[in-house]
């Protein structure tokens, strides 16, 4: 891939074109292939792209002279983001509430979703994700999780009615659970 600068006089006023191209072979004949046009691009732009064509390796070194630039992966959001809605259309944040208690119960409940573990490793992967800024966290560890099971445990009865309302269309329930694990029958004659 390439960049091409076509520059095209037409009655005495000069068009540049910028275009992003591929070169190849067709019948033992070279052939271009036009990826896009980029002439709306600004020149900083155009330098970039250049810039980063030439580097085909890795852009890593930075251009020529700036050592002062560093890659580097930022925190993780997709996952936390998709399961925070997902908790949020449930109706889980809201039988929960918006407390630090409370936020702190959803990020256990979204870490045991991403990657089931210990309080510990939900820490973990706190750092590794952005929870305190998409869930509006303070900074937490291990014991502030094991705290906020103690929250849980007086709070259990409360946030179970909230969310047994919140699945309730019209005060009807739609569904029903019910365990026969324990059931044992036997008979010589089942038709």
């Amino acid at each position: 891939m390439r960049l091409d600068t076509i520059k095209k006089t037409v009655n005495g006023k000069t068009y540049t074109s910028h275009l992003l191209r591929h070169a190849y072979r067709d019948n033992g004949r070279v052939r271009h292939r036009t990826i896009a046009n980029l002439s709306r691009c600004s020149s900083q732009e155009i330098e970039a792209i250049r810039f980063a064509l030439k580097q085909k390796g890795g852009i890593q070194q930075g251009p020529a002279g700036s050592d002062d630039v560093r890659i580097q992966q930022g925190l993780s959001i997709g996952a936390l983001f998709t399961v925070s809605t997902v908790a949020k259309r449930l109706g889980i944040v809201q039988a929960l509430g918006n407390s630090q208690h409370a936020k702190q119960a959803l990020w256990q409940v979204i870490a045991r979703v991403l990657d089931q573990g210990s309080r510990l490793s939900a820490v973990r992967l706190a750092s590794s994700h952005a929870a305190c800024d998409v869930l509006g966290l303070q900074s937490f560890d291990e014991n502030d999780l094991y705290l906020n099971l103690d929250w849980l445990c007086t709070e259990q009865a409360s946030i179970e009615d909230r969310l047994y309302r919140t699945s309730r269309v019209d005060g009807k329930s739609q569904l029903f659970l019910y365990d026969v694990t324990s059931s044992y029958l036997e008979g010589s004659q089942n038709q």
